[in-house]
């Protein structure tokens, strides 16, 4: 851990509980208790013997996993325009974050109960947001056309960064077992169709693709996302690699329509040599500073950016 001293992570990253509801409610200091986690295959409304459990409860790769989502959502026209227009992501982002980690962590790890509260909130909230996008075209966000690609931007990140930056390797049958799983949050949200498998979403992206790109409100969400919401020096030291981590999650047309991409043999070679091998020194620092008995001695502070949709 020589080229990050944990001191960049000491006041980022507190001890954390097993889910990511804990763990990102404690990252914001909301201090509210966590959702129950369930255990009974009955209550509960994933598995809870499960790989979205197994991926959504690594701070490191889900923080990573969600700046790249974030950025990828980016790039659809209308789902865009939704959040500029519906959105005070740049006033209150540690708020959205709160609201997002509350719903991908009830949804986990609560009950069938707790989750299906929490999509109704959801839904509640989508009905409002409606507009006409800078191009003319009008928009829901309970369309569920925007709704399967919100979810399958998002949690194909997820995965990806769980795949690169996690703790455990997942096979070809866990990554196709984690889309299964995860396909009843989207479609109980209003989706009619989401990807069950990596080759579902893989199709789907390729048949997406002429409809997404980087307009004005992408490039200013762009932007925002690459200064996020760091103050303390160590804190911005620790994001910036975060950042870069998301941006080689992205697929090449993504990073190009961004403008976060260099000729791609430049790319691949800073991603190999220097920004993958750092985010995974800082993810380890991390995963080890959230370990019940690794407690940092000083107060904890914010983090330094949303992380997660």
């Amino acid at each position: 851990m020589a080229t990050v001293p944990l001191r960049l992570l000491h006041g980022l990253v507190p001890p954390a509980r097993v889910d990511l509801s804990a763990q990102l409610r404690r990252a914001v200091g909301l201090g509210r208790p966590p959702v129950r986690l369930a255990t009974d295959p009955d209550e509960s409304y994933l598995p809870p013997d499960g790989v979205a459990r197994m991926v959504h409860s690594d701070l490191p790769s889900m923080l990573i996993g969600g700046i790249s989502a974030l950025l990828l959502q980016t790039l659809h026209p209308l789902a865009m325009a939704g959040v500029a227009e519906h959105s005070n992501y740049q006033a209150d982002p540690l708020g959205r974050l709160r609201r997002t980690a509350d719903f991908v962590g009830t949804t986990t790890f609560g009950t069938v109960r707790e989750a299906q509260k929490a999509v109704q909130q959801v839904r509640r909230v989508h009905q409002r947001v409606t507009g006409v996008a800078p191009d003319g075209r009008p928009y829901s966000a309970d369309d569920p056309e925007l709704v399967t690609f919100i979810h399958a931007a998002e949690v194909s990140s997820f995965l990806a960064s769980a795949r690169r930056f996690g703790p455990r390797d997942l096979t070809p049958e866990q990554c196709d077992q984690y889309y299964d799983e995860v396909a009843p949050v989207a479609l109980a949200l209003g989706a009619e169709w989401v990807p069950r498998s990596a080759a579902d979403v893989d199709d789907y992206f390729r048949r997406l693709r002429p409809e997404l790109h980087a307009g004005a409100q992408a490039l200013q969400a762009r932007d925002w996302l690459r200064h996020g919401v760091s103050r303390r020096p160590e804190q911005r030291a620790v994001y910036a690699v975060l950042h870069a981590a998301a941006v080689s999650l992205l697929p090449p047309w993504a990073r190009r329509e961004l403008g976060l991409s260099s000729p791609l043999p430049l790319d691949l070679l800073v991603d190999t040599v220097a920004v993958i091998p750092t985010s995974r020194v800082v993810s380890a620092g991390m995963r080890w500073l959230a370990r019940p008995d690794a407690r940092p001695q000083r107060a904890m502070v914010s983090p330094p950016s949303m992380a997660t949709t």
